[in-house]
């Protein structure tokens, strides 16, 4: 079988679309790279999604934290520190056990599913992290940003849109990009949870398993595993740096901040 056909039968497995059986013996590069490579549709779905809806919940987490009455203040607190004080893991286990009791109930029985269940798990998560990098920024918005809205005679919505939300982001946005970073690396969680993998499709590393445990050399697909990942953080790095230099272009040249990428050894 020649690569192209390989491609072919396998590019598009883990979303239903090829072949329906594994390769069983006689395991090539090109196999290796497909499967793997297809593996990654999961984990650009889930990482993508998680961070486009936790981007919006985390800014208004941030507000929460920052407000003033304890009814509001509290709730998101609270929130932070479940999400940050756990682990992911746990909290994919604890979630499944709770969408089969939602579902034994006849409600929304596709929270079990990893495509839905898992996704929310990871929204939640990264919402935690990410509201307290923006509170964080929230907090150390210039005083003097906040007196010339006063000045201007902006308040309330019309002063957070316009100053508070613009200068938190840039502030915060460095941060925030090694939570996206993060992010992405922790999708390869999703199919060692609890949610289950139907018909074999699983993610990237769900393939580099597969493959480590029937060549019994996990030296071969867990770098290919390592390499995806690495390219997709040169995009993300890419990215985030394009939308760095959009929020930094009032300022002058030489007090802009260029975006730079610092892997965490530790979270």
């Amino acid at each position: 079988m020649s690569c192209w056909q390989t491609i072919q039968d396998y590019g598009l497995r883990s979303i239903g679309i090829g072949e329906r059986l594994l390769p069983k013996t006689d395991f090539t590069l090109c196999q290796q790279f497909t499967l793997i490579g297809s593996g990654m549709i999961w984990n650009i779905y889930f990482g993508a999604l998680a961070l486009f809806v936790g981007f919006f919940i985390a800014s208004a987490v941030a507000l929460g934290k920052n407000a003033g009455p304890a009814w509001i203040r509290k709730p998101c607190e609270w929130f932070i520190f479940v999400f940050r004080g756990s682990p992911l893991f746990i909290q994919f286990f604890f979630a499944y056990f709770i969408f089969l009791k939602v579902k034994q109930l006849g409600f929304m029985p596709w929270l079990t599913s990893a495509q839905a269940g898992a996704l929310v798990v990871l929204i939640l998560n990264t919402a935690a992290y990410s509201g307290e990098i923006f509170y964080g920024a929230l907090r150390s918005v210039p005083r003097g940003d906040v007196e010339a809205a006063d000045a201007y005679g902006l308040a309330g919505w019309s002063r957070f849109r316009r100053i508070l939300w613009p200068t938190m982001l840039r502030l915060g946005w460095p941060a925030y990009t090694n939570e996206a970073i993060f992010l992405f690396h922790a999708t390869t969680l999703v199919f060692f949870s609890a949610f289950p993998t139907l018909g074999q499709r699983g993610d990237s590393l769900y393939y580099a398993s597969y493959f480590a445990d029937k060549t019994f050399n996990p030296f071969i697909p867990y770098p290919i595993l390592a390499g995806y990942f690495i390219l997709l953080t040169l995009v993300i790095v890419g990215l985030f740096g394009l939308i760095n230099m959009r929020l930094n272009r009032h300022l002058p040249q030489e007090r802009r901040v260029r975006l730079r990428f610092r892997p965490n050894l530790l979270r």
